[in-house]
């Protein structure tokens, strides 16, 4: 009897031992760390690889450190295609971008030596660039050509695009990732093709006008770009607005959605801009839209007063006039002035005074200094007739009724200046042969302003002729800067 029950104990005390063994077995794998990232084996999305931050981008479960969304081998984070099986990872243009994912076969080229590949600069790289052919859906229009761009900002998904106009088309361009921009697709000229066309934004729509004959203002729907299905595709626009025909330019200020299109030449009206050419709603002057509503523009008048008008800027005035702050100017380059125009009430608009210069031939285009102070303007004749290197005339505008000429300015080369634009401290101005010139105003108070890079597209030489960089645009968060080159394309830069 007592055997029996010392081997029962035994027997007990050999289940109890087994059991309590488990448990502890089961402790010790559920508190495992394995990569000693402070995150139980059970809980951490990478348990092997240390990732204290459990990242995950994509939101499948799996840290950024392990996730191998294509399965070939790479993990995502170090994978140049990681949507594509590609497990050699061929580069052949060292971008970054695996062939099997890349769309465009170019190497950003670093400015080095004075060089970004063939191109001269100074302090910018050349880091995206499409041809005229790669804005293109066809190539039988061998005099295509490139003119004005613009850029847009997805307030939704931060993507940034450029709009670029070509005598035949608008393109539409995703250059989020510079080094590999994607053509979305065009937008076909609303009648004929023409060397000049012209686009602004407002409200995730583009406008665009051109010289062409009855073209008037097409509207584009910008967030139409978040999703195509079909990529390049073939666009119309939303809305096709005839009110007016021919339009050299287009002015808009974000601030009270209201569009000025200027240089109207549409036949049988009373205006001549050049020998040959008719036309002239408001004798050329602004045209004042209402684009509240984006998709029913609404002419609310005009200004007849100063003549012809080329370009403009429409801003409210917030400068060291206290007379004028708070009204709606528009500052026009006509041809041969600069004129002040208060179009706070648009039926009844202001001319506040006329700016003469010295040596005028062309008055083009200008752009404000941020505080309102300062106006620079360029004449686009003055280097080709007076044989001068590039100048921009800067005008002193403290008192908006009694404006006075500050001081000339002189590039280094003899390139003809076309268009320029201000942010921050930076003057950004596409100088045909020269290419991009970025200039610093930092002492434009002291009449000293300096070039402080380039970019210049047109290496073959800085002569004054028209070929080479038509138009920049400076305005991205990510401080990337498009060029449209006449002949060359799109090019995207970055200051280095």
């Amino acid at each position: 009897m007592k055997i029996i029950i010392h081997n029962n104990v035994i027997l007990l005390c050999l289940v109890t031992l087994i059991t309590l063994s488990c448990q502890n077995e089961s402790i010790e794998s559920f508190f495992a760390d394995s990569d000693q990232d402070g995150y139980y084996d059970t809980i951490d999305n990478c348990p092997l690889v240390l990732n204290p931050n459990q990242t995950d981008s994509n939101g499948d479960g799996i840290g950024d450190l392990c996730s191998d969304l294509d399965e070939d081998g790479i993990i995502d984070n170090e994978d140049n295609c990681s949507l594509v099986y590609n497990p050699n990872q061929e580069d052949n243009d060292n971008d970054g971008i695996g062939d099997n994912c890349d769309l465009v076969d170019f190497t950003s080229l670093p400015c080095i030596d004075g060089f970004a590949g063939d191109y001269p600069c100074d302090g910018y790289n050349l880091i995206g660039y499409l041809s005229i052919e790669d804005l293109s859906l066809d190539s039988e229009n061998s005099n295509r050509r490139l003119n004005d761009i613009w850029g847009w900002t997805d307030p939704l998904t931060e993507d940034e695009y450029a709009i670029v106009g070509l005598s035949s088309h608008t393109s539409f361009v995703n250059i989020t990732n510079p080094d590999n921009p994607i053509l979305l697709g065009i937008l076909p000229t609303a009648s004929v093709n023409s060397i000049w066309r012209d686009i602004k934004v407002n409200n995730n729509h583009a406008y665009i006008v051109s010289e062409a004959s009855n073209h008037g203002m097409q509207i584009f729907d910008l967030t139409r770009l978040r999703n195509i299905e079909n990529i390049p595709s073939v666009f119309s626009e939303d809305i096709h607005f005839t009110d007016f025909g021919r339009a050299h330019n287009l002015v808009i200020n974000e601030e009270t959605n209201y569009a000025y299109a200027v240089g109207n030449q549409d036949p049988g009206r009373t205006f001549s801009r050049d020998p040959g050419h008719e036309g002239g709603l408001f004798n050329g002057g602004p045209i004042f839209l209402n684009i509240q509503n984006p998709k029913n523009p609404i002419i609310e008048g005009g200004f007849s007063d100063a003549g012809y008008c080329h370009d403009a800027q429409a801003v409210i005035y917030d400068g060291p006039d206290v007379d004028h702050i708070g009204k709606e100017i528009i500052i026009g380059s006509n041809a041969q002035h600069v004129d002040i125009i208060d179009v706070s009430d648009k039926s009844n608009p202001l001319l506040i005074s006329t700016i003469f210069y010295d040596n005028i031939h062309y008055t083009h285009q200008g752009w404000l200094t941020e505080n309102h102070k300062y106006f620079i303007v360029g004449d686009e004749l003055d280097e080709l007739r007076d044989g001068i290197d590039t100048r921009s005339i800067i005008l002193d505008l403290s008192d908006l009724d009694n404006p006075i000429l500050h001081f000339d300015y002189y590039g280094p080369t003899p390139a003809i200046d076309h268009n320029g634009y201000i942010t921050g401290n930076k003057f950004y101005l596409a100088n045909y042969k020269a290419g991009l010139r970025e200039i610093d105003i930092t002492q434009i108070d002291s009449k000293v302003i300096n070039e402080s890079g380039f970019f210049d597209t047109h290496p073959e030489s800085n002569g004054s002729g028209f070929s080479g960089a038509w138009s920049v645009y400076p305005f991205f968060e990510s401080k990337n800067i498009i060029i449209s080159d006449i002949q060359r394309g799109l090019f995207i830069v970055s200051k280095n």
